[in-house]
């Protein structure tokens, strides 16, 4: 069986790991790759040569993908997505308007989080306002923009995945204006 629509090419793969999809997919399902666990899968990718541990993961998430044994999004401990958004400002100022409550009640819809932790002008780890699901932030500077980048997990299904997904790139688009207006 061939993967037709992995997330990453054909030619990528094979030059990264020096198999191609359908080897890749004829090598797991010949050692019962459907009825493995996923460390089980990557145990099988790790054992059949010298593959980086990015890759191991990488070709046993696309293999559960093809298979339905994982859905987009999917991991061990609920769903995760990613955003992330260049924005005009430094790290500091970007920081500054998630931690500083003032600051972030003009940007941010779902403003009262609770922060776990944090190393300025860096990280942000917090508990979501639901509670139970965890948010990541990340600021990389880029000469004078900043990339913010948001890993939102354990999220409980698909749609409320799709959802902060969404959610995310409105409230980034909010922050780029805030910033744009405080240069002015």
């Amino acid at each position: 069986m061939g993967k037709k629509n992995t997330s990453i090419s054909d030619e990528t793969v094979l030059k990264a790991t020096g198999r191609s999809w359908d080897v890749w997919f004829e090598l797991i399902d010949a050692q019962n790759g459907r009825k493995k666990t996923h460390k089980e899968i990557v145990a099988v990718i790790k054992a059949s040569g010298d593959v980086d541990p990015w890759w191991q993961q990488m070709v046993t998430v696309e293999y559960e993908q093809a298979y339905g044994l994982r859905k987009i999004h999917e991991m061990p401990d609920g769903f995760q997505i990613s955003k992330s958004k260049t924005i005009a400002g430094n790290p500091n100022a970007l920081f500054d308007a998630w931690v500083d409550p003032k600051k972030r009640k003009t940007w941010l819809d779902d403003h009262n989080f609770t922060i776990r932790k944090s190393t300025p002008p860096k990280t942000i780890r917090i508990t979501w306002v639901d509670g139970s699901s965890d948010v990541h932030v990340y600021f990389y500077p880029k000469k004078i923009k900043t990339q913010v980048s948001i890993n939102h997990g354990k999220l409980p299904d698909e749609k409320k995945a799709a959802a902060m997904k969404a959610y995310w790139a409105k409230q980034l688009e909010k922050l780029a204006a805030l910033m744009d207006n405080n240069r002015s």
